[in-house]
């Protein structure tokens, strides 16, 4: 395979991901503030700004952080390589260039999800925000279901379900940063509610009660979203089929080499962390640095993976 279209690949099943996991980012946020309709209005809207890793760039657009503004930035500005519109368009566009390798169905459905986007506007949005971000939560599982029903489980599938599982343990890390942090010197009636909040986001409520059933507590709302080998959301699991399609990749004589193992290593390791994790970690500051150390070995690996397989010039990313 050339390692252009390895890339492209990987980085149509990151980009559907991202703005599946913004539209979970999104509607975390509205939860938070339906805890804390005390706080100042642009400190509400800022956190989520400083959520998504973007605020240098907002500021060179707006002079302040308001609802509108900051839904239009990360939503809809296709400015902003991060916006959600972005993800979906930039997934639309190297699908495109596969278009005679890949199942016609996976097209038609992201082309549908880019031109149902460039008609909204943030006026629609705010009629709605959760139903508006339901819907986007919807296309991205339909593009996963039509990806997982008819794709051939070959290389191109590895590729776009590996770029998908380090996206998910990525962005999980990144919720619960940017709740955890929204956690400091409140009661824990406030911090259960942010975490439980957090929970529904990922669809996880249902499955975390089926484990803990009414005994919920902080530590194991983290313990569940971090170490599950279960819930498909759980950063533990994301990083297991992250290792088994890594793994599974059917590589030449030419190709295989020591980028490869070492991404399969790097891997490796970030799971077998994972599976030995103990619950007393998660416990109070333990956990900032717990998913700091998560954040930086996500975005370590992806880097990792680029060197191995994918080409140096004009990134798709």
């Amino acid at each position: 395979m050339l390692n252009r279209n390895a890339e492209a690949l990987f980085w149509i099943g990151r980009y559907i991901e991202r703005a599946e996991n913004h539209a979970r980012l999104i509607d975390v946020h509205y939860h938070i503030q339906q805890a804390e309709d005390f706080q100042e209005e642009g400190h509400k809207w800022s956190r989520l700004i400083d959520a998504l890793g973007v605020r240098e760039e907002y500021q060179r657009q707006y002079a302040a952080f308001s609802e509108q503004n900051v839904l239009s930035f990360i939503t809809l500005d296709l400015g902003n390589s991060n916006s959600l519109f972005s993800c979906v368009h930039q997934a639309r566009n190297n699908l495109r260039t596969l278009r005679q390798q890949l199942p016609s169905e996976l097209w038609d459905i992201i082309n549908g999800f880019n031109l149902w986007l460039a008609e909204q506007s943030v006026a629609d949005i705010m009629q709605g925000p959760h139903p508006f971000y339901q819907q986007v939560k919807e296309r991205a599982a339909m593009f996963l279901g039509a990806e997982q029903s008819v794709m051939l489980r070959c290389n191109e599938w590895h590729f776009i379900e590996s770029g998908r599982f380090l996206e998910r343990a990525e962005n999980t890390t990144r919720i619960l940063q940017s709740v955890t942090s929204s956690c400091k010197d409140k009661d824990i009636n406030a911090v259960y509610t942010l975490l439980q909040a957090v929970l529904k986001s990922v669809s996880g409520y249902q499955a975390f009660r089926r484990y803990y059933a009414d005994a919920m507590s902080p530590e194991s709302i983290l313990e569940f979203l971090i170490v599950n080998h279960q819930f498909p959301r759980s950063i533990r699991y994301s990083f297991h089929k992250l290792e088994e399609h890594l793994a599974k990749l059917e590589l030449d004589s030419s190709e295989r080499g020591s980028g490869h193992e070492k991404v399969i290593r790097q891997a490796g390791k970030l799971k077998a962390e994972l599976d030995y994790m103990e619950k007393d970690e998660m416990h109070g500051d333990l956990i900032d640095d717990v998913l700091g150390s998560l954040m930086l070995s996500c975005q370590k690996l992806g880097k990792t993976m680029e060197g191995a397989f994918f080409r140096r010039e004009g990134a798709f990313a």
